[in-house]
């Protein structure tokens, strides 16, 4: 078992990128495959052991797939099927997500949703939703009548019969959540390979070889945690238990001045196709609506469609007209990793040095914590002994909330330093500071999109028309 140093000292971080080679001997003790919100979560869990670990990511940055472009909700797991592995991990990871973000800086709204009956159908089935809730473990969950819902959202459209109350529904950044766990585990001694998608796999011996687009690694132990590619890794070992078929979901964001007409998360009841279409406020100020619910063979269409957006249109004019009205600051697409089957799949193959962690779809979030405990409670059985765990040095991140003193307003900060009073993106209100201290962190942008993940910075009304050009610059100035 590789220890980590006993002398206290903190060893530099290790990323690398396309043009640097990997890393030779020894071996690593396990490699995490796919650097999304799960696989970052499994890298910080793996980082409180004493194991030598790697994490291994196709693109040239993490959170660049699935996990960029989702609803950005903290899920309390009411309508999970009960007694599965999801409605398990989604309600423990409700409560370790939620702790860690108030440690973190990760931004947060409790904002509650409101599960809305528009017929007669729908009213009926709002029992047994609460019922479900639950057999969960929410017990907060309430029914409310038609007078109390539109009380509660008084620009819900006419004709709402009734809804469920769940008060403890929350809206979350995506992006900052992967970034702190993948910076903590990356400060803690993860080495991070970037730009490094892996082409084949070897097992013999009790190690793993595995080829990549800039050459091999060693590994005892390997975790698939390739999102829409799961199935792709899996069968580069001979395993065959699920097809990912990629489910698109599109959605509109709204401009900031929409904010006001919606105080919840306003939730559709659920259909086999998933949880359906909704609105709600986002931590950064703005309203989304959506996701379509689309299955497709192609695994890299993230394109908005003419049709998915006037079916958008169409269904949110009955639930907030007056949203139809506002500006439309961006339109987005995400895939989720539908496997057939409406839970984790999650199965460890001490045979082939292996751990799976698939379908992980819209919860996924929600639940990256409690998954990477749930994974690291399966390694003594896939012959890892994980060791003693220890605490990693605190992290905070710049809060990205728009509930947040950003640093534009905070007078003392830019009493000390100018920069956090210059606004670069002008729609957002990021500066000059918070831009530098972006390309100054563990894990820098290293494009436009990363930057704005880390700062907001063009994701504004004008969608960098203004600043775009400047952003890219500050980019290529920061490469080596």
């Amino acid at each position: 078992m590789t220890t980590r140093p006993t002398s206290g000292a903190v060893p530099p971080p290790v990323v690398t990128r396309a043009g640097q080679p990997l890393p030779g001997t020894p071996p690593y003790d396990v490699t995490v495959i796919g650097a999304g919100v799960v696989g970052t979560a499994l890298a910080r869990a793996l980082a409180r052991h004493p194991l030598r670990t790697a994490l291994v990511e196709a693109t040239d940055d993490i959170a660049n797939g699935t996990s960029k472009a989702n609803t950005a909700i903290l899920h309390t797991g009411f309508d999970a099927h009960p007694g599965t592995l999801e409605a398990r991990l989604v309600r423990e990871g409700q409560r370790l997500l939620s702790r860690y973000a108030a440690e973190t800086g990760i931004p947060v709204e409790r904002v509650g949703a409101l599960l809305v009956a528009w017929d007669r159908e729908q009213l009926d089935a709002l029992p047994g939703l609460l019922a479900k809730a639950r057999r969960n473990g929410y017990h907060a969950a309430r029914l409310l009548d038609a007078e109390e819902t539109a009380a509660r959202e008084p620009h819900l459209g006419p004709g709402a019969l009734g809804s469920l109350e769940i008060p403890d529904e929350s809206v979350i950044c995506p992006w900052t959540t992967p970034l702190a766990y993948a910076t903590q585990a990356v400060r803690a001694g993860v080495h991070l390979h970037l730009d490094c998608p892996v082409q084949g796999l070897a097992y013999t011996g009790g190690l793993h070889t595995v080829t990549t687009a800039r050459g091999t690694l060693r590994s005892r132990l390997l975790i698939n945690a390739a999102g829409l590619h799961a199935d792709s890794v899996d069968r580069l070992l001979g395993i065959d238990t699920f097809t990912v078929r990629p489910r698109r979901g599109q959605l509109i964001v709204f401009d900031k001045l929409a904010r006001d007409l919606v105080r919840h998360i306003l939730l559709p009841v659920p259909t086999a196709a998933g949880k359906g279409v909704l609105v709600a406020p986002t931590v950064f100020g703005n309203v989304l609506l959506g996701p379509t619910a689309e299955d497709l063979d192609d695994k890299e269409a993230t394109e908005s469609t003419a049709e998915g957006l006037a079916l958008l249109r169409e269904q949110g004019r009955r639930v907030l007209p007056r949203l139809l009205d506002e500006e439309v600051t961006a339109v987005y697409a995400g895939l989720r990793a539908a496997t057939g089957r409406e839970d984790y799949r999650i199965t460890a193959h001490p045979d082939r040095g292996l751990i799976t962690v698939g379908g992980i779809r819209s919860t996924g979030l929600t639940a990256s914590m409690a998954i990477a405990e749930h994974v690291l409670s399966l390694l003594p059985g896939a012959g890892i002994d994980p060791g003693e765990p220890a605490e990693l040095a605190p992290l905070t991140l710049p809060n990205l909330g728009e509930a947040a003193v950003r640093p534009h307003l905070d007078a003392d900060l830019i009493a000390r330093d100018p920069a956090y009073g210059t606004l670069v993106c002008h729609c957002e209100r990021v500066t000059a500071g918070e831009i530098r201290d972006a390309f100054a962190s563990t894990l820098p942008p290293r494009t436009a999109e990363g930057l704005a993940r880390r700062t907001r910075a063009g994701n504004g009304r004008c969608q960098g028309f203004h600043c775009g050009a400047a952003l890219r610059a500050r980019v290529e100035e920061a490469r080596p």
